[in-house]
């Protein structure tokens, strides 16, 4: 089935979004690695039109036409501390070289897209979207001097103020809806298929825990998190623009293991990936409520956890302002199937050291948002937009 025209022009508007962050980066850092666990900003410059030519491309049967690029770009780093990568600039093509080469991918597939196939459309774009979080939350690790803010800076009109007092809303017994169906749309595999899970009653915070919150755990002797640095004896947010004083009431940025050791610490737990769908959703089918949420490339960095109204069972930003982890390693639903397209999506990553994460950040695309799409990262992994909320079971 050849791609709407709607799907032809997200894909334009995706690739306006990742363009966009390239423009951000001083052209004298391209070569540089601002996390070490990835790859050099210059190998995501090149990764997502492989990734189109690799998948597009093999599907409309056009020839190559630089084949050794097509492989050097097509696969990124599941981010792993032990084994860093040890490439040097010198072992990467010129600039130049890798802006010929998307030029060209752009202008094949382009005129080739009307027999492209809906689903392989979808996977491109989503794909696309992905990264554009991805390579933000890469670029926020970049010095401030390498990058060119854009006129407009996330941080302005986001004030901050005491964080609100934890509350914690019951959630009766009931059943999760995770997952969809085949032919019910576009979903990447590890999304099927729809079933259904008993859960128990539970009592889960109405906030994501706040820098405020986490403040706490900090003065008892826990570790501070990634995104805070100490500017003369005070902590601040390290912002993808600029360093603020900490803002108390926005959502605290860590790790699985951060998360699970203040849940601990506060005799909770976190929630399961189904808790979090019954707290999340009236059923299966209902979307977010992202009108007002924290999502869609809306901001650079977080905003109050009061700045949205909660949802009906009155627990707040669901949707936005950072994914949340659950306490659920990442798996595979009763009746998984790879794509064959990319066996690997998922398959590679069903290893007990991965957990999922639902809801999506301020740099999570509007697509993505979904009840039945998962996130996951390593239980270490400091850099992604990631913040957490408790359950009392």
């Amino acid at each position: 089935m050849a791609p709407t025209t709607e799907l032809r022009q997200s894909l334009s508007r995706a690739r306006a979004q990742t363009d966009s962050l390239f423009d951000l980066v001083d052209p004298a850092a391209i070569y540089e690695r601002p996390i070490a666990e990835r790859h050099r900003i210059v190998f995501y410059l090149g990764h997502l039109e492989a990734f189109d030519w690799n998948l597009l491309g093999s599907s409309l049967e056009l020839p190559a036409f630089h084949a050794g690029f097509d492989r050097l770009f097509s696969f990124g780093i599941d981010p792993d501390s032990t084994a860093l990568p040890t490439d040097q600039p010198a072992d990467w093509p010129a600039v130049g070289e890798v802006r010929d080469y998307n030029a060209r991918v752009r202008r094949e597939l382009d005129a080739a897209l009307v027999r492209a196939p809906d689903e392989l459309m979808h996977v491109a774009i989503e794909h696309r979207l992905m990264h554009a979080e991805t390579f933000a939350y890469i670029l926020h690790q970049l010095p401030f001097e390498q990058k060119v803010p854009p006129a407009f800076s996330a941080l302005a009109g986001a004030p901050s103020g005491p964080a609100p007092e934890t509350r914690m809303v019951e959630i009766a017994a009931g059943q999760a809806t995770l997952g969809r169906e085949r032919g019910d749309g576009f979903g990447w595999d590890n999304e099927f298929e729809r079933h259904q899970v008993d859960v128990p009653a539970f009592a889960i915070a109405a906030h994501k825990v706040t820098n405020g919150d986490y403040l706490e755990f900090v003065k008892a002797g826990a570790a501070a998190p990634h995104f805070w640095v100490c500017r003369e004896d005070q902590w601040c947010y390290h912002g993808m623009f600029e360093d603020v004083p900490l803002p108390l009431d926005w959502p605290v940025y860590v790790t699985y293991e951060q998360a699970q050791a203040y849940a601990r610490w506060k005799g909770r737990e976190l929630p399961s990936e189904p808790q979090y769908h019954c707290a999340a959703y009236d059923d299966g089918d209902s979307p977010h409520n992202s009108a007002h949420e924290n999502v869609d490339f809306r901001r650079w960095d977080p905003e109050p956890v009061t700045a949205s109204p909660p949802n009906r069972f009155g627990v707040s930003q669901m949707a936005g302002n950072g994914w949340e982890w659950t306490g659920t390693p990442f798996a595979p639903f009763p009746g998984f199937a790879a794509a064959p397209f990319y066996p690997g999506y998922s398959a590679n990553f069903f290893d007990g050291q991965h957990y999922v994460l639902k809801g999506g950040s301020p740099r999570t695309a509007r697509c993505l948002l979904r009840p039945s799409f998962r996130n996951w990262f390593r239980p270490g992994y400091p850099y992604i937009y990631a913040t957490f909320r408790t359950v009392e079971n």
